[in-house]
């Protein structure tokens, strides 16, 4: 069996694999674009489940873990780039559709470690390579587009994104306070993601099935939320719902920790949907910052939030052997009020319209 230290260990290993691996990944792509590496990102994580699904102590799990992060590091930054490619301008909505397939992955992952790992036993993970076969196959035909786009475009001569109009300063000091909103959304998300379960458990008494049920309708939610915030950030502009997605949930996470059953699952459905509108809106946002560095902007901050949330995972896993799962909520019920930091964001559009 596994304590919450060493369950936030695992998480941490993935995140911070992926973390530390991302910006480096999209720097180099931004400069020597890699259409497969795709596929090649899907391989190793193919690996990782593998060896998952055959590690015989917490050493190995760990070693699956950060394979399986290599491959997320891989993926991200150029999978990012190809969203934008298709967007067709839209590029909040095509990066709420990108993202909205891992949500629905997570969403699936409980009622799959439910149904099938937990009565079936750690191996029944190897059967889940069979999906990473089929994405191999899908990936390569992605990447097969993405090298003829590619072609087509330098033929064209199709002209790179103009330089932001904002002074050097004004771009720094803005991506310091969207990432400062990734360390509040995500170390917030991680504390229902990795432990909503025991705090179900420990607080109600309710049987593991159950609990993951519960967190099947959170990380539901989670993915409407992601595909919801795109378009909307297209339409009526990505600061408002940067505003709304974090500060906007600070009621319901303050009164959390204080509901029953019933409420419980209702307000983490509302905190799922609300906070996970965030992260498109604040990556396009800031490829738009710096535009013309699609992959080093996606790298970096798919790593930053990968990073914040395997210390998350690690921290509040400490705190809660310390002190209990239920108090974990009650301190992270007040990180949402770093989203007061969006009142300091420049309005991109009409500073751009201003320097014209």
């Amino acid at each position: 069996d596994l304590n919450f230290t060493q369950i936030g260990l695992i998480t941490f290993t993935f995140q911070m694999t992926a973390s530390l691996l991302q910006p480096v990944v999209g720097a180099y792509t931004d400069k020597h674009p890699k259409p497969y590496s795709l596929a090649i990102g899907m391989v190793l994580t193919l690996v990782g489940l593998i060896l998952m699904s055959r590690a015989p102590n917490f050493p190995s799990i760990v070693v699956a873990a950060a394979m399986v992060g290599s491959g997320s590091a891989v993926f991200h930054p150029e999978s990012s780039r190809v969203a934008r490619m298709a967007s067709g301008g839209k590029h909040g909505f095509a990066q709420s559709f990108f993202q909205v397939g891992g949500n629905a992955g997570s969403a699936i992952g409980p009622l799959l470690a439910a149904f099938i790992v937990v009565p079936k036993g750690q191996g029944s993970l190897a059967w889940f390579s069979l999906v990473a076969l089929l994405a191999i196959i899908i990936l390569t035909m992605v990447g097969s587009w993405y090298k003829s786009h590619q072609q087509a475009q330098a033929k064209s001569n199709v002209t790179a994104e103009q330089p932001a109009r904002l002074p050097a300063k004004t771009v720094a000091i803005s991506i310091f306070i969207l990432m400062c909103l990734i360390f509040s959304k995500y170390f917030y998300l991680v504390s229902l993601t990795s432990y909503y379960t025991f705090y179900l458990i420990e607080k109600f008494g309710i049987s593991v099935q159950n609990a993951q049920i519960h967190l099947f309708a959170l990380l539901g939610a989670v993915a409407a939320g992601t595909i919801i915030g795109g378009p909307v950030g297209d339409k009526f502009g990505r600061k408002y719902v940067i505003w709304g997605s974090i500060l906007g949930v600070l009621p319901f996470t303050l009164v959390l920790p204080y509901a029953n059953l019933f409420w419980t699952g209702i307000l983490s459905v509302i905190i799922g949907l609300i906070l996970a509108s965030a992260f498109s809106a604040i990556l396009v946002y800031a490829q738009e910052l710096v535009p013309g560095k699609v992959g080093l902007i996606s790298g970096l901050f798919f790593g930053f939030a990968f990073g914040m949330a395997g210390i998350g995972a690690a921290v509040l896993g400490r705190l809660a052997d310390q002190t209990s799962i239920i108090y974990v909520y009650h301190v992270c019920a007040y990180l949402p009020l770093i989203g007061l930091l969006t009142g300091f964001l420049p309005d991109i559009k009409k500073a751009n319209a201003l320097n014209k």
